[in-house]
């Protein structure tokens, strides 16, 4: 089992940056972001399978995040940039034995604690 911790997150306002972290405990195959907003489902951000670097991403982001890893960290990034109001969430990262990225939740079937990220107007 994969202890997953994020980091990162905080309040910005509209238009501003932030970058989350998520330290893995072991070396994995694919990770991926998620994030749940208040009153709704948990849905797939961002996703990167950890050997080739192939990256995936949800369509609603128009650009604006960028996922990446340091290999030798064992470190999950997600750059997230021009924010707005609706990427207000709880921000989860995930890890996995796939070989490529999925936006599958069930695919992933270690899940860090989650970091607030608040967008204000």
């Amino acid at each position: 089992q994969v202890q997953l911790t994020e980091s990162g997150g905080g309040l910005v306002q509209a238009g501003g940056s932030l970058r989350l972290s998520c330290a893995a405990s072991l070396r994995t195959f694919s990770m991926g972001w998620f994030r749940q907003a208040p009153g709704k489902e948990r849905e797939f951000v961002a996703a990167i399978s950890w050997s080739a670097g192939s990256a995936i991403y949800a369509d609603v982001l128009e650009g604006r995040f960028t996922i990446s890893r340091d290999k030798g960290k064992n470190t999950l990034y997600l750059q997230m940039n021009s924010l707005k109001p609706d990427d207000t969430a709880v921000y989860y990262c995930a890890a996995n034995g796939l070989s490529y990225p999925s936006r599958n939740s069930y695919h992933y079937n270690d899940w860090g604690q989650g970091t607030q990220v608040t967008v204000s107007s």
